[in-house]
This record gives structure tokens, sequence and C-alpha cells, in this order.
């Protein structure tokens, strides 16, 4: 009996020291995945029972699984490419105006204090009312917030705004809005943010991923999509023009004359010469943006942008096709006074043949008296 006593005794004492080991290692956190049932008293049942238990002893069935933080903050979260935050930018372009001194006034609360000299465009920042999947988090963030930047010339570009909310805000842009187009002009793209990009910024088809969204690139992207989407505008006006000026060369190859007035041409020439004057003046297709000047990060994002978007080749394009109007308005010109010059040596022939004939009766009649 002295023996069994003997190792029941030294039993109990390396199970003593076993969970006595276990509780002062602090190396791992435990806890309880049920509320009713603590810790400690999970611990002080496992360690002080001298009869073998079915429950796990593994500190791993304690630990409670891991916390999804993936919505952290207002954005659109792509889980595909290490938790990028994905911020959808709507451009369009609305009228050939917007009034933005007004809108500024109207808008004090919202408007983003300028970082450069410009003001050709205002810029709204308002407060996100996050979505049904989406938690807010203590730190806001740029991409916390919705974003309008807002050009003179026309064009609002929408920043982290959704589908259903984009009239709402476009509504508050009419309003300030002269020259209505019957059918804006839309174009989207999308900015994904990665804390974690070993560069400041990298391209892909349709998309930019930035290491950081601040202002002043949400301002630099929104001046490139501005500018790109009023391209598109100005580029299909041109087409248009030069489609009339097919139909009027296709008609001439057929009859060999054509039928339009001096008035409907000057106008086609005064189209011709705002489109352009507003492409350059207005848009500011090559004036050079203040921010990226100053900072080489915002500079490589503008470079990148408008080579993607194709800026400088669009313009290009649009340049050669003011030049075929150009060369058919003063072709039509040229036929157009033609024209006139042989009427007037009509109406000069018609005028002498008048006065040839007045002088004959005039000399028949004094010989008829005589």
């Amino acid at each position: 009996m002295g023996r069994w006593r003997a190792a029941a005794s030294l039993l109990l004492n390396q199970l003593s020291n076993t969970c006595k080991h276990r509780v002062l290692d602090h190396s791992k956190p435990l806890y309880s995945s049920h509320p009713t049932k603590p810790a400690s008293f999970l611990l002080s049942s496992r360690c002080f029972s001298a009869v073998p238990s079915r429950i796990s002893v593994y500190d791993s069935d304690l630990i409670p699984g891991p916390v999804d933080s993936s919505h952290d903050y207002y954005g659109f979260v792509d889980r595909d490419d290490d938790e990028a935050v994905k911020i959808p930018v709507k451009a369009y372009f609305l009228s050939t105006s917007i009034d933005l001194k007004r809108m500024q006034a109207d808008n004090l609360s919202n408007v983003i204090p300028p970082s450069s000299r410009s003001t050709n465009y205002v810029a709204l920042r308002y407060c996100s009312v996050p979505s049904d999947n989406t938690v807010p988090s203590t730190k806001q963030k740029v991409s916390s917030y919705r974003y309008v930047v807002v050009f003179h010339y026309g064009s609002a570009v929408l920043f982290n705004i959704e589908d259903r909310e984009v009239e709402t805000y476009l509504d508050m842009v009419r309003m300030y809005s002269s020259g209505l187009l019957r059918e804006a002009k839309k174009d989207d793209y999308v900015v994904k943010e990665k804390p974690l990009l070993d560069e400041d910024m990298q391209g892909g088809p349709d998309y930019i991923v930035l290491k950081n969204l601040d202002t002043d690139s949400i301002r630099i992207i929104g001046s490139v999509l501005g500018q790109s989407i009023a391209l598109d505008y100005f580029v299909s006006q041109v087409d248009g023009m030069v489609e009339e000026f097919a139909g009027i060369n296709r008609a001439m190859e057929k009859t060999g004359t054509f039928t339009m007035d001096r008035t409907k041409l000057l106008q086609l020439v005064g189209k011709a010469n705002s489109n352009l004057a507003d492409v350059i003046l207005k848009v500011g297709l090559f004036d050079r943006s203040e921010i990226a000047w100053r900072e080489a990060r915002y500079a490589q994002i503008y470079e990148y942008l408008r080579e993607e978007y194709e800026v400088t080749q669009r313009f290009g394009n649009l340049d050669f096709k003011l030049k075929f109007v150009e060369h058919n308005i003063h072709f039509l010109q040229e036929v157009i006074q033609n024209r006139r010059s042989d009427l007037l040596e009509w109406c000069i022939i018609f005028l002498l043949t008048v006065e040839n004939i007045i002088s004959i009766y005039e000399i028949v009649s004094e010989s008829t008296g005589i």
C-alpha cells in the first residue's frame, strides 16, 4: 500500500507541475470560444483531474478564428490583389460650361482647398455613408470619402460613388451648368490603393494601382479623365462635320454641283474653329499641371494616364480631321465665290446690253425726228 500511495502522490505532483507550467506560459494567449465557460475554469478542471478526459487540452481549441477585416474602410476590396482597395471612377461630360464660382459659393463646406493656382476646376468631398457590406474604421482615409471634381468646360469626375447614387451628384452639377447635352458622354476607370506596393504606382488595363491615394492624386486623375471625356465629345462633333462634307462630296461626284448656301458654310466654319479653340484653350489639353510639376510621383501618374488615354494621339487625329474640314471649306468657298463672280459677270453683261439698247433707241429716235 505504501508503494501505491507513493506512486499516486508522484503522479499527482507531476500533473500539478505540468499544469503550473502551462498556466505560466504566456507565449500563446488563451481565450475561450464559449463565453459561458471561462478559460480559467477549463484549465483548473483539466489540470487537477486524475481521470482521463475526452476534452482536448491543446491551446488551438481555445483561440478564436481570424477576424475578417476586409472592410476596414469604405471601398471595394479586391482579394485577388493582396487586399488592394478598388475605387471606381466615373467621368462624365455634361455641358459646354459650368459656373464654378456659384458652385463653390453654395458648397463651401464640401470644397477641398486648392493646392495650386489653377481655377478651371472645383474639388468637392462628401462623407461616405457605409453600405451594407462595409464597416467603417476609426481611422478615416482618403478612400473613405466620396469626391466630385468638376471642370468649367463641362466635365465631372466622380470617385468612390456607387452606380445607384451617380444621378444624385450629376443633378447637383447640372444645377450650375449651361449648354446641357441631350446625352452625356461617359467613361469608367478604376483606382486601386495598395499600401504594400513597392513602387509609387503601377499601371494595368483600365486601372491604376497607387501606393497611397491622396487628394492631389485625385486631382491629377480627375484632370486627365475630364480632358479625355471632353476630347471624346469634340471628336464626335468633328466626326459629324466630316460625315457632312463626305456626303456633299459624294453628291458632287454624281451631279457635278452642290446645293449648300453661303450661310450654312459659314456656320460650319464657325463650328470647326470654335471646337479647336475649346480643345486648346478651355480644356487646356496642353497646359502643364502644377501639381505634376512640383512632385515626381504625381508627374508619373499624369504622364502614365495621358499615355494610357492616348491624349496626344487623339488630338493629332482631331487636328487631321479639322484640316480635312478646313480643306473642304476652302474648296466650297471658292466654288461659291466663283458662282458669285459668274452672277456678277452676267449682271454686268445684262446692264451693258440694256445700255446699248437704250443708246440705239435714242439714236433711232433722233434720226426719225430729223
